[in-house]
Protein backbone atom coordinates (compact mmCIF):
# COMPACT_ATOMS: atom_id res chain seq x y z
CA UNK A 1 0.00 0.00 0.00
CA UNK A 2 1.82 3.54 -0.97
CA UNK A 3 -1.10 5.80 0.60
CA UNK A 4 -4.42 5.62 2.53
CA UNK A 5 -6.51 8.72 2.71
CA UNK A 6 -8.93 9.73 6.03
CA UNK A 7 -12.11 8.30 4.23
CA UNK A 8 -10.41 5.18 3.89
CA UNK A 9 -9.33 5.29 -0.14
CA UNK A 10 -6.22 3.00 -0.66
CA UNK A 11 -3.74 3.90 -3.29
CA UNK A 12 -1.80 0.98 -4.48
CA UNK A 13 -0.06 -1.38 -6.29
CA UNK A 14 -1.01 -5.51 -7.38
CA UNK A 15 2.04 -7.31 -8.40
CA UNK A 16 0.67 -9.88 -10.70
CA UNK A 17 2.40 -12.43 -13.01
CA UNK A 18 1.91 -10.16 -16.28
CA UNK A 19 1.47 -6.97 -14.54
CA UNK A 20 1.87 -4.88 -11.69
CA UNK A 21 -1.67 -3.19 -11.68
CA UNK A 22 -1.64 0.64 -10.14
CA UNK A 23 -4.70 0.80 -7.54
CA UNK A 24 -7.19 1.52 -7.44
CA UNK A 25 -8.35 0.60 -10.85
CA UNK A 26 -11.01 -0.30 -13.48
CA UNK A 27 -10.82 -3.38 -15.26
CA UNK A 28 -12.90 -3.19 -18.61
CA UNK A 29 -14.68 -6.56 -19.31
CA UNK A 30 -13.11 -8.92 -22.14
CA UNK A 31 -16.27 -11.45 -22.22
CA UNK A 32 -15.42 -13.76 -24.92
CA UNK A 33 -11.60 -12.58 -25.36
CA UNK A 34 -12.34 -9.37 -26.76
CA UNK A 35 -13.30 -6.40 -24.94
CA UNK A 36 -16.42 -5.74 -28.13
CA UNK A 37 -14.90 -3.36 -30.96
CA UNK A 38 -11.40 -2.43 -29.30
CA UNK A 39 -8.27 -3.56 -30.63
CA UNK A 40 -5.85 -4.76 -28.12
CA UNK A 41 -3.24 -2.47 -28.98
CA UNK A 42 -6.10 0.28 -28.16
CA UNK A 43 -6.33 -1.07 -24.89
CA UNK A 44 -2.86 -0.85 -23.92
CA UNK A 45 -2.95 2.65 -25.64
CA UNK A 46 -5.60 3.87 -23.24
CA UNK A 47 -3.55 2.92 -20.26
CA UNK A 48 -5.59 -0.51 -19.22
CA UNK A 49 -3.10 -2.78 -17.50
CA UNK A 50 -5.80 -5.38 -16.75
CA UNK A 51 -9.06 -7.15 -18.15
CA UNK A 52 -11.51 -9.66 -17.77
CA UNK A 53 -12.37 -12.85 -19.14
CA UNK A 54 -15.58 -14.61 -18.74
CA UNK A 55 -15.30 -18.06 -17.98
CA UNK A 56 -18.31 -19.31 -18.68
CA UNK A 57 -18.54 -17.93 -22.53
CA UNK A 58 -15.06 -19.05 -23.26
CA UNK A 59 -15.66 -22.67 -21.44
CA UNK A 60 -18.05 -22.87 -24.06
CA UNK A 61 -16.34 -21.37 -26.95
CA UNK A 62 -13.98 -21.61 -28.26
CA UNK A 63 -13.67 -24.53 -24.98
CA UNK A 64 -10.90 -24.10 -22.11
CA UNK A 65 -8.51 -26.71 -23.28
CA UNK A 66 -8.07 -25.83 -26.93
CA UNK A 67 -6.85 -22.43 -24.89
CA UNK A 68 -4.95 -24.32 -22.71
CA UNK A 69 -3.10 -26.02 -25.52
CA UNK A 70 -2.37 -22.29 -27.39
CA UNK A 71 -0.36 -21.41 -24.02
CA UNK A 72 -3.58 -19.64 -22.31
CA UNK A 73 -5.76 -16.67 -22.73
CA UNK A 74 -2.99 -14.14 -22.57
CA UNK A 75 -1.21 -15.50 -25.84
CA UNK A 76 -4.29 -16.48 -27.61
CA UNK A 77 -6.05 -12.92 -27.64
CA UNK A 78 -2.36 -11.60 -27.74
CA UNK A 79 -2.68 -9.44 -24.71
CA UNK A 80 0.79 -8.95 -22.13
CA UNK A 81 -0.98 -7.33 -19.23
CA UNK A 82 -3.02 -8.58 -16.52
CA UNK A 83 -6.17 -10.36 -16.51
CA UNK A 84 -8.82 -11.53 -14.20
CA UNK A 85 -11.61 -14.48 -14.88
CA UNK A 86 -14.88 -14.84 -13.42
CA UNK A 87 -15.90 -18.18 -11.78
CA UNK A 88 -18.67 -18.45 -14.51
CA UNK A 89 -21.29 -18.17 -11.04
CA UNK A 90 -23.10 -15.00 -12.42
CA UNK A 91 -23.33 -16.16 -15.90
CA UNK A 92 -24.90 -19.41 -14.43
CA UNK A 93 -27.33 -17.89 -11.88
CA UNK A 94 -28.43 -15.20 -15.07
CA UNK A 95 -29.89 -18.50 -16.95
CA UNK A 96 -32.38 -19.09 -14.05
CA UNK A 97 -34.70 -20.45 -16.61
CA UNK A 98 -31.95 -23.10 -17.71
CA UNK A 99 -30.11 -24.16 -14.23
CA UNK A 100 -30.68 -26.03 -11.54
CA UNK A 101 -28.37 -26.00 -8.50
CA UNK A 102 -27.47 -28.51 -6.00
CA UNK A 103 -24.52 -28.93 -3.21
CA UNK A 104 -22.65 -30.62 -5.59
CA UNK A 105 -22.96 -27.85 -8.16
CA UNK A 106 -24.99 -25.98 -11.17
CA UNK A 107 -26.72 -28.14 -13.84
CA UNK A 108 -27.50 -25.85 -17.23
CA UNK A 109 -27.94 -25.41 -20.01
CA UNK A 110 -25.79 -23.76 -22.97
CA UNK A 111 -27.47 -20.19 -24.11
CA UNK A 112 -25.97 -20.93 -27.46
CA UNK A 113 -27.13 -24.14 -28.28
CA UNK A 114 -28.84 -26.15 -25.60
CA UNK A 115 -26.36 -28.85 -24.51
CA UNK A 116 -26.32 -29.87 -21.06
CA UNK A 117 -23.36 -28.92 -18.88
CA UNK A 118 -22.43 -29.37 -14.87
CA UNK A 119 -19.74 -26.72 -13.33
CA UNK A 120 -18.78 -27.71 -9.72
CA UNK A 121 -16.38 -25.21 -7.87
CA UNK A 122 -13.50 -27.94 -8.63
CA UNK A 123 -14.51 -27.71 -12.27
CA UNK A 124 -14.66 -24.11 -12.47
CA UNK A 125 -11.10 -23.69 -11.19
CA UNK A 126 -10.19 -25.78 -13.71
CA UNK A 127 -11.26 -24.04 -16.66
CA UNK A 128 -9.63 -21.01 -14.93
CA UNK A 129 -6.37 -23.07 -14.67
CA UNK A 130 -6.26 -23.83 -18.14
CA UNK A 131 -7.48 -19.99 -19.13
CA UNK A 132 -4.39 -18.85 -17.21
CA UNK A 133 -5.60 -15.65 -15.66
CA UNK A 134 -3.38 -13.89 -13.34
CA UNK A 135 -6.45 -13.75 -10.88
CA UNK A 136 -9.09 -16.51 -10.70
CA UNK A 137 -12.25 -16.28 -8.72
CA UNK A 138 -14.09 -18.67 -6.26
CA UNK A 139 -17.10 -20.34 -7.48
CA UNK A 140 -20.20 -18.61 -5.81
CA UNK A 141 -23.89 -18.51 -6.01
CA UNK A 142 -25.05 -15.08 -6.44
CA UNK A 143 -28.34 -14.28 -4.41
CA UNK A 144 -31.08 -12.23 -6.77
CA UNK A 145 -32.99 -8.89 -6.07
CA UNK A 146 -35.02 -9.19 -4.23
CA UNK A 147 -34.53 -12.35 -1.58
CA UNK A 148 -35.65 -13.21 1.20
CA UNK A 149 -33.84 -13.83 4.19
CA UNK A 150 -33.69 -17.90 4.31
CA UNK A 151 -32.96 -17.75 0.51
CA UNK A 152 -29.96 -15.40 1.15
CA UNK A 153 -29.24 -17.88 4.04
CA UNK A 154 -29.57 -21.07 1.31
CA UNK A 155 -27.01 -19.15 -1.08
CA UNK A 156 -24.96 -17.81 1.66
CA UNK A 157 -24.30 -21.54 2.78
CA UNK A 158 -23.75 -23.10 -0.83
CA UNK A 159 -21.24 -19.94 -1.66
CA UNK A 160 -19.46 -21.10 1.37
CA UNK A 161 -19.09 -24.46 0.59
CA UNK A 162 -18.08 -23.84 -2.66
CA UNK A 163 -15.60 -21.39 -1.74
CA UNK A 164 -13.77 -24.34 0.36
CA UNK A 165 -13.80 -26.22 -2.25
CA UNK A 166 -12.54 -23.61 -4.87
CA UNK A 167 -9.53 -22.56 -2.46
CA UNK A 168 -8.90 -26.63 -1.66
CA UNK A 169 -9.10 -27.24 -5.19
CA UNK A 170 -7.08 -24.17 -6.24
CA UNK A 171 -4.09 -24.50 -4.37
CA UNK A 172 -3.59 -28.44 -5.31
CA UNK A 173 -3.22 -27.25 -9.13
CA UNK A 174 -2.33 -23.69 -9.56
CA UNK A 175 0.78 -24.73 -10.84
CA UNK A 176 -0.48 -26.64 -13.55
CA UNK A 177 -1.23 -23.44 -15.34
CA UNK A 178 0.18 -23.08 -18.96
CA UNK A 179 2.85 -20.14 -18.20
CA UNK A 180 3.47 -21.96 -14.91
CA UNK A 181 7.45 -20.96 -14.05
CA UNK A 182 7.83 -17.81 -16.57
CA UNK A 183 7.22 -15.15 -14.11
CA UNK A 184 9.93 -15.65 -11.80
CA UNK A 185 7.60 -17.66 -9.04
CA UNK A 186 4.70 -15.84 -9.41
CA UNK A 187 1.30 -17.50 -9.22
CA UNK A 188 -2.26 -17.26 -10.03
CA UNK A 189 -3.89 -15.75 -7.28
CA UNK A 190 -7.17 -16.91 -6.11
CA UNK A 191 -9.95 -14.31 -4.62
CA UNK A 192 -12.91 -15.51 -2.71
CA UNK A 193 -16.54 -13.61 -3.02
CA UNK A 194 -18.18 -12.25 0.02
CA UNK A 195 -22.25 -12.51 -0.59
CA UNK A 196 -24.92 -12.56 1.54
CA UNK A 197 -27.55 -10.70 -0.17
CA UNK A 198 -28.84 -7.40 1.41
CA UNK A 199 -28.32 -8.72 5.00
CA UNK A 200 -25.80 -6.87 6.92
CA UNK A 201 -25.46 -9.78 9.48
CA UNK A 202 -24.92 -12.37 6.76
CA UNK A 203 -22.46 -10.54 5.05
CA UNK A 204 -20.32 -10.00 8.33
CA UNK A 205 -20.29 -13.96 8.60
CA UNK A 206 -20.21 -14.25 4.77
CA UNK A 207 -16.43 -12.03 5.03
CA UNK A 208 -15.71 -13.31 8.45
CA UNK A 209 -15.72 -16.97 7.10
CA UNK A 210 -13.44 -16.16 3.89
CA UNK A 211 -10.97 -14.77 5.94
CA UNK A 212 -10.37 -17.21 7.66
CA UNK A 213 -9.79 -19.27 4.39
CA UNK A 214 -7.36 -17.05 3.89
CA UNK A 215 -7.46 -16.28 0.11
CA UNK A 216 -5.29 -13.84 -1.94
CA UNK A 217 -7.90 -11.33 -2.06
CA UNK A 218 -11.52 -11.03 -1.27
CA UNK A 219 -14.82 -9.96 -3.77
CA UNK A 220 -17.31 -8.15 -2.70
CA UNK A 221 -20.11 -9.82 -5.29
CA UNK A 222 -23.95 -10.08 -5.19
CA UNK A 223 -24.58 -6.23 -5.95
CA UNK A 224 -25.55 -4.12 -8.63
CA UNK A 225 -28.24 -6.69 -9.36
CA UNK A 226 -31.63 -4.11 -9.06
CA UNK A 227 -31.11 -3.28 -5.47
CA UNK A 228 -31.38 0.52 -4.62
CA UNK A 229 -27.89 1.90 -4.87
CA UNK A 230 -28.22 3.43 -0.95
CA UNK A 231 -28.23 -0.56 -0.01
CA UNK A 232 -25.29 -1.00 -2.20
CA UNK A 233 -23.78 1.64 -0.18
CA UNK A 234 -24.84 0.18 2.95
CA UNK A 235 -23.46 -3.56 2.14
CA UNK A 236 -20.05 -1.75 0.90
CA UNK A 237 -19.61 0.16 4.44
CA UNK A 238 -20.66 -2.77 6.04
CA UNK A 239 -17.67 -5.03 4.76
CA UNK A 240 -14.81 -3.01 3.93
CA UNK A 241 -13.80 -2.11 7.21
CA UNK A 242 -13.56 -6.08 7.98
CA UNK A 243 -11.42 -7.28 5.12
CA UNK A 244 -7.69 -7.92 5.63
CA UNK A 245 -5.84 -4.21 5.00
CA UNK A 246 -2.88 -6.17 3.69
CA UNK A 247 -4.76 -7.39 0.77
CA UNK A 248 -7.08 -6.50 -2.10
CA UNK A 249 -10.34 -5.64 -2.16
CA UNK A 250 -12.95 -6.00 -5.73
CA UNK A 251 -16.35 -4.86 -5.77
CA UNK A 252 -17.58 -6.87 -8.51
CA UNK A 253 -19.65 -5.23 -11.38
CA UNK A 254 -20.22 -1.97 -10.85
CA UNK A 255 -20.53 1.40 -11.77
CA UNK A 256 -21.48 4.89 -13.22
CA UNK A 257 -18.46 7.31 -13.08
CA UNK A 258 -19.67 9.02 -9.93
CA UNK A 259 -19.93 5.33 -7.97
CA UNK A 260 -16.41 4.14 -9.19
CA UNK A 261 -15.08 7.04 -7.60
CA UNK A 262 -16.96 7.11 -4.53
CA UNK A 263 -16.12 3.57 -4.31
CA UNK A 264 -12.38 4.24 -4.93
CA UNK A 265 -12.41 6.67 -2.11
CA UNK A 266 -13.75 4.13 0.36
CA UNK A 267 -11.20 1.89 0.15
CA UNK A 268 -12.73 -0.22 -3.18
CA UNK A 269 -9.11 -1.30 -4.81
CA UNK A 270 -10.72 -3.03 -8.39
CA UNK A 271 -14.00 -2.28 -10.16
CA UNK A 272 -15.01 -3.78 -13.26
CA UNK A 273 -18.59 -3.36 -15.35
CA UNK A 274 -20.01 -3.91 -18.65
CA UNK A 275 -21.70 -0.34 -18.61
CA UNK A 276 -19.01 1.93 -20.98
CA UNK A 277 -18.69 -0.77 -23.17
CA UNK A 278 -22.54 -1.76 -23.66
CA UNK A 279 -23.77 1.85 -23.43
CA UNK A 280 -21.39 2.73 -25.77
CA UNK A 281 -23.07 0.25 -28.79
CA UNK A 282 -26.08 2.01 -27.96
CA UNK A 283 -24.98 5.23 -28.94
CA UNK A 284 -24.25 6.47 -24.82
CA UNK A 285 -21.21 8.49 -24.16
CA UNK A 286 -20.06 9.24 -21.02
CA UNK A 287 -18.58 12.94 -20.55
CA UNK A 288 -17.47 16.08 -18.13
CA UNK A 289 -20.74 17.66 -19.09
CA UNK A 290 -22.86 14.55 -18.20
CA UNK A 291 -23.89 11.73 -20.23
CA UNK A 292 -24.81 12.36 -23.60
CA UNK A 293 -27.40 10.46 -26.44
CA UNK A 294 -25.08 10.81 -29.34
CA UNK A 295 -27.94 9.53 -31.72
CA UNK A 296 -29.78 12.81 -30.63
CA UNK A 297 -31.20 14.99 -33.32
CA UNK A 298 -29.50 18.00 -31.88
CA UNK A 299 -25.85 16.71 -33.02
CA UNK A 300 -26.48 16.45 -36.31
CA UNK A 301 -24.90 19.49 -37.56
CA UNK A 302 -22.56 19.69 -33.71
CA UNK A 303 -18.88 20.01 -34.81
CA UNK A 304 -17.44 19.90 -31.51
CA UNK A 305 -15.49 17.09 -29.75
CA UNK A 306 -17.95 14.58 -28.08
CA UNK A 307 -16.39 16.20 -24.47
CA UNK A 308 -14.15 19.30 -24.62
CA UNK A 309 -12.45 18.51 -21.55
CA UNK A 310 -11.18 14.77 -22.92
CA UNK A 311 -7.79 14.17 -24.88
CA UNK A 312 -8.60 10.70 -25.45
CA UNK A 313 -8.18 9.56 -29.97
CA UNK A 314 -11.76 10.04 -30.48
CA UNK A 315 -12.15 13.23 -29.07
CA UNK A 316 -9.06 14.71 -30.28
CA UNK A 317 -10.11 13.77 -33.79
CA UNK A 318 -13.86 13.14 -34.51
CA UNK A 319 -17.12 15.64 -34.10
CA UNK A 320 -20.31 14.96 -32.37
CA UNK A 321 -22.32 14.78 -36.20
CA UNK A 322 -19.61 12.55 -37.12
CA UNK A 323 -20.56 10.19 -34.30
CA UNK A 324 -24.13 10.50 -34.61
CA UNK A 325 -23.75 9.68 -38.37
CA UNK A 326 -22.38 6.76 -37.74
CA UNK A 327 -24.32 5.24 -35.18
CA UNK A 328 -27.88 6.33 -37.68
CA UNK A 329 -26.04 4.49 -40.57
CA UNK A 330 -25.28 1.46 -38.42
CA UNK A 331 -21.77 1.55 -39.06
CA UNK A 332 -19.25 -0.65 -37.40
CA UNK A 333 -17.23 2.19 -36.19
CA UNK A 334 -19.68 4.25 -34.15
CA UNK A 335 -19.33 0.73 -31.46
CA UNK A 336 -15.44 0.95 -31.80
CA UNK A 337 -15.14 5.10 -31.42
CA UNK A 338 -17.91 5.25 -28.88
CA UNK A 339 -16.50 2.31 -26.58
CA UNK A 340 -12.86 4.51 -26.88
CA UNK A 341 -13.93 7.32 -25.54
CA UNK A 342 -16.02 5.57 -22.47
CA UNK A 343 -13.36 3.37 -21.64
CA UNK A 344 -11.10 6.66 -21.99
CA UNK A 345 -12.97 8.27 -19.58
CA UNK A 346 -13.14 6.10 -16.75
CA UNK A 347 -9.65 4.73 -16.85
CA UNK A 348 -8.88 8.79 -16.88
CA UNK A 349 -11.18 8.88 -13.64
CA UNK A 350 -9.23 6.41 -11.94
CA UNK A 351 -5.67 8.14 -13.06
CA UNK A 352 -7.08 11.22 -11.36
CA UNK A 353 -8.15 9.38 -8.13
CA UNK A 354 -4.92 7.27 -7.92
CA UNK A 355 -3.60 11.01 -7.86
CA UNK A 356 -5.57 12.49 -5.57
CA UNK A 357 -5.09 9.55 -2.94
CA UNK A 358 -1.46 9.74 -3.03
CA UNK A 359 -2.00 13.53 -2.66
CA UNK A 360 -4.02 13.10 0.36
CA UNK A 361 -1.72 10.24 2.01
Amino acid sequence: MLATSEAGGRRGQLALPHRTVETPVFMPVGTAGTVKAVPQDVLESLGAEIILGNTYHLYLRPGHEAIRRMGGLHRFISWPRAMLTDSGGFQVFSLSQLRRVSDEGVRFRSHLDGSSHFFTPEHSMDVQIALGADICMAFDECTEYPADRNRAQESLRLTMAWARRSLDHFRAHREEVPWCGEFEGRLQSLFGIVQGGTYTDLRRESAERLIEMDFDGYAIGGLSVGEPREKTLEMIAEVLPLLPADKPRYLMGVGYPDEIEQYSRMGVDMMDCVLPTRAARHGLLFTSEGRMNIKSKRYAEDQGPPDPECDCMVCRRYSRAYLRHLMHAGEALSATLNTIHNLAYYLGIMRRVRKSLQTEG
